[in-house]
This record gives C-alpha cells, structure tokens and sequence, in this order.
C-alpha cells in the first residue's frame, strides 16, 4: 500500500562532494561552507560513493528521470532528442498517475521534448505550495547557481555571490585543487569561484528547507539533495572518471531514515527513480535498470555491485568511453584511445581554465620547436590533452583517489582488471550499447527521412458521466484539460535544446484511467509518446445531460 510520502529534490549542477559533510572522504571537501547540507547529511543518509551514469547534464538527467541506463535508451549523446522504448517514462508521471502533485522548478534537460503529462507545473515558479488540498506532492528544484556558466563569466559569478559575506570567500591564492591542474591564475582563480558558489547553492537549499519547515512538513517529507555529475573542470565535466562521474547524495526522512546514517557502497543516480517509487509504496516499472535503495519504511536495500558510467558525443566533439567502479577500482574503456579526451569543443573551449591549458600545451609546443624539453606542465597535466590514450584504464581510487597510477597493466592488479572488465562487457552485452551505432544511422531509426513519427489520436467515450481514453500508440501518456487552445510563447535556445514543456498556459492532467469530466464543459484530450509528435487533440462538450 502507498505511503505517500511528500518528496522533495533538490538538486545543482556540476559538483562533486565539495561539501563538509564529505570531509576526508573526498579530496578538499572542506573548502567550501555548506553548513545547511552538512546539517541536511546529520539529520539523514549520507551516500559515501554516489555516481552519475554520464558526466554532463542531459545524458545524466535522463538516466535520473527514467530510471535508465543512457546507452540502452539512446540518451547517451549531448544532446539529442531521443526515441526511448515506449515502455520508458519519466517518473514524475508515475506520481501524478498515483495521486501526486508533481512540479518541476524549472530545468529539464531529460533528452526528449517533456510532455505536459509530466508536470502539473513545469515553470521558474512550480512549488508544492500550490497543489490541491491534502494532495501528497513530488517537487523538485534544480539550481544553476554552480553552473560552469557561473564560475567563469563575471557578471553570473558576481549576482550569484552577491549576498556571500568576504569572510566566507575562498581566497584564490589559498584554494585547493588537484594536481592534474596546472597552478596558473586562470585555475586558481576558477576553483576558488568554484567553491563560492558551492557556498552560495547552500544557502539557496537552506531557503526550500526553511519553506518546508514554516509548512509544517519537515517531519512528512522526504527530501534528496544530489548533482547531476561531476566538477566543471578539465578532467571532469564531460570526463567517464572519477571526477566527472562522483556526486553528492544526501537524503533526511524523519521517523524513516536514522539520522546520522551513512551507505559506503557504490551506488548511482540513476537508482533514485526506483528508489522514490519504493519509497511511496509504488510499483517499480520492470524496464528501470536503477536499484532501490530503501523501503517505504526507510530499511536500506542493497545496492547493486557496480556503478556503471558512459560518455559519448559531446556537442560537436566525438568520443566514447565506458567505465565501471566497485567500491575501491575503477576500470575504463576508451573506444577511441587514438583521440585526445580534450578535442576541440567550442562551448568550453571558450572557458578560462580550458583556454589556460590549451595556451600551455601551445608554450611546451614552442619549446620543442626550440629543441628544448617541455616542462611547463607535468605529465598527468599534460595527460589531459595528449593523444594516444590508454585503451584500457585502472585505478585504485582508495590510493589513488586523483586517477594518477594506471594499474591495468601491473600483474598485481590483473585479477581486479580482469574482474571489472568482465562486470563492463556483461553490463554492454545484457543491456545494449547504443553509442557504438553511427548517430545518423540511430536518428534514421528513430526519425526515417527526418521525420518525426506521430503519437495517434486518442480514442475517446463518456458514459454515464465517465470518460475513458485509449490510444493505439505503445506508450502513450493521455491528457485531458479545460483550458482551450492559446499561443505559444516562444522557447528560447537552451528551452528547445533541453526539451522544456511548451508553454501556452495551458494545464494538463493525466488520464490515469477513467474519470468524471467536469460538466458543463469544454475539455481537449491529447496523447504523447516520449520522441514522437504529439497528437491531434479530440474536444468534447461535457453537457449537464450527461450522466
């Protein structure tokens, strides 16, 4: 039977657990001041080794909202407008079918067009305050307070840090960073920013738990705070290791959770999905591959052996690679080891500490025009940018948490390597690896000609005063409204490239199985399918008559 437990996620962009509570489990931890989290982590769960199944939004984002490993469901690129199969949904319609107030506040970035039965309101002000009376509520905010966009352009750092006293600013010569990084002003300068905002986003998490306690619902919620991947830095964001994959995740449900808890195992983020649905005493859909992590009592679950992680096109800049992690080693498959992990890519290529290493790499080029050895960087440094890569990667991340030692190749370590190779082909042959398919063969698949296959027309009927609606399409979510047909404000980039809902005032409900229309009434029914065009709408008028 469902618990119905409020839900609350908080989430942020581009972290790894630079947060005191993750002090002396992760390099630096410290450096930040989060005392709102730290706090959040004291009074819940604290996930020890949290992973993202791809180290850059959209691909992670998916796996998030699905339930679904990106490379079986074809959301592994950044970004793409995918096909998934049509027994995939995002979850948050899960909780609407159940009874829940969903929101969304505001980012999507799920890989596909978000169709209007995801939400009850997807926007910059969706809140739990404004469900139903007595409605549980599914509520998530997504912060870009510790975007990269925020760390190396002026004016975002400066309004995002605006109200940060001086004394709880990193001061860039005092900063800590790792030593994959040259210590050039450009690098000091950007981490010590970094840290900032990560102190800043505390604060704005520690507005929402303030909203829930003047609510009175701290003690009925449960809340998840999590990143969607790693750091936004060289050898992170957008890097399969351990930088760009490792996150914080942290949970607090009173009278569920202990308070003080901590889960050591690996685990990924991906296993939320299952795990929120667990939670509420809901059904876990058969195609999520995430694993519950607790009951609806709070008991812990096991978690699965392994995370795995993937990293595909980004924008422009091909590559592919594959890893997997127990709780000590990593292992890695570089598909293209004849590619450097840091080709040309024109978003970030634009950023300070990208451009800062790219001028070095130029100077220890000029250097060896001039017969002389280079030694401006080091060689991990000069590891990031230097073609070819190893085929194959290991690391003990317990020793070597940085990624400095490759072990694939030390008889020591053979068994280790030969183990987690084994977990990875297994892993690619049991659920299928999309990203080894040409991308315009796979969007031929999904889009023959270019053209997007159309959600069918839902098949409608009253009686009796009940309305009931199929459609003929696999995996088509149904919505009805009263709101009749308006103009469409217009999307901005970023809105058409992450798949924010259309926005035309309208609200939809999700058909979750027959109801009683309000009478008197015009109400429109439509269908969606994740991928496909949406539907014609049918209208009815739902007269006094009608019975």
């Amino acid at each position: 039977m469902a618990t119905s437990p409020n839900i609350v996620w908080i989430s942020t962009h581009d972290i790894n657990p630079h947060l005191g509570a993750y002090e002396g489990l992760w390099p630096d931890a410290d450096q930040p001041s989060t005392p709102r989290l730290d706090a959040l982590a004291q009074e819940g769960v604290r996930f020890d080794q949290a992973f993202a199944a791809a180290p850059v939004c959209a691909p992670a984002r998916s796996a998030i909202m699905t339930g679904c490993y990106p490379i079986s469901i074809g959301t592994m690129h950044m970004r793409t407008k995918a096909v998934p199969p049509d027994d995939v949904h995002l979850v948050s319609e899960s909780f609407r079918e159940a009874g829940y107030y969903a929101t969304n506040n505001w980012f999507t970035d799920f890989q596909v067009e978000t169709p209007p039965t995801a939400f009850d309101e997807c926007s910059p002000t969706a809140h739990w305050r404004d469900r139903p009376e007595g409605a549980p509520f599914f509520a998530s905010f997504h912060s870009l307070i510790t975007h990269e966009s925020r760390i190396y352009g002026d004016d975002a750092y400066a309004a995002e840090t605006a109200a940060l006293p001086d004394d709880e600013r990193v001061d860039p010569d005092q900063a800590s960073f790792p030593p994959y990084h040259p210590d050039t002003e450009p690098f000091r300068r950007a981490w010590a920013r970094y840290y900032d905002l990560i102190t800043a986003m505390d604060a704005w998490v520690g507005r929402i738990l303030d909203e829930l306690e003047a609510d009175g619902l701290t003690e009925s919620t449960l809340v998840v705070f999590w990143s969607d991947h790693g750091a936004s830095f060289p050898r992170a964001k957008r890097w399969a290791n351990e930088a760009g994959l490792r996150v914080p995740l942290i949970a607090r449900w009173p009278g569920r959770i202990p308070a003080g808890a901590t889960r050591e195992e690996v685990v990924m983020t991906m296993d939320l999905a299952p795990t929120m649905l667990a939670s509420a005493g809901l059904e876990v859909p058969a195609h999520m591959h995430g694993t519950p992590l607790f009951t609806s009592e709070g008991h812990a679950l096991p978690a699965a052996p392994y995370a795995f992680g993937a990293r595909d096109r980004m924008d422009a800049q091909e590559d592919a690679v594959r890893t997997v992690r127990d709780e000590r080693y990593r292992y890695t498959l570089n598909l293209h080891p004849d590619r450097s992990g840091m080709q040309y890519n024109h978003y970030p290529d634009h950023l300070d500490t990208w451009g800062e290493l790219r001028r070095l790499v130029h100077e220890e080029g000029q250097r060896l025009s001039l017969g002389e050895v280079p030694a401006i960087l080091t060689d991990l440094q000069r590891s990031i940018v230097a073609v070819p890569r190893p085929e194959e990667e290991l690391f003990d991340l317990r020793e070597d948490p940085h990624e400095t030692t490759n072990l694939v190749t030390d008889p020591a370590y053979r068994d280790v390597r030969d183990r987690l190779r084994a977990a990875l082909d297994a892993w690619r042959a049991e659920h299928g690896d999309l990203g080894t398919m040409p991308e315009r063969d796979l969007l031929e698949r999904w889009r023959p000609g270019g053209d997007p296959r159309h959600t069918a027309v839902p098949e409608v009927a009253v009686a009796d005063g009940v309305l009931t609606a199929t459609c003929a399409t696999a995996g088509a979510s149904i919505g009805w409204t009263t709101d009749p047909p308006a103009d469409e404000r217009e999307r901005t980039v970023i809105e058409e490239q992450s798949g924010s809902p259309r926005q035309d005032g309208r609200r939809w409900r999700l058909v979750a199985g027959p109801f009683a229309p309000p009478a008197g009434s015009s109400i429109w029914v439509g269908a969606w399918r994740l991928g496909h065009a949406p539907s014609p709408e049918v209208r009815l008028e739902i007269t006094e008559a009608v019975r």
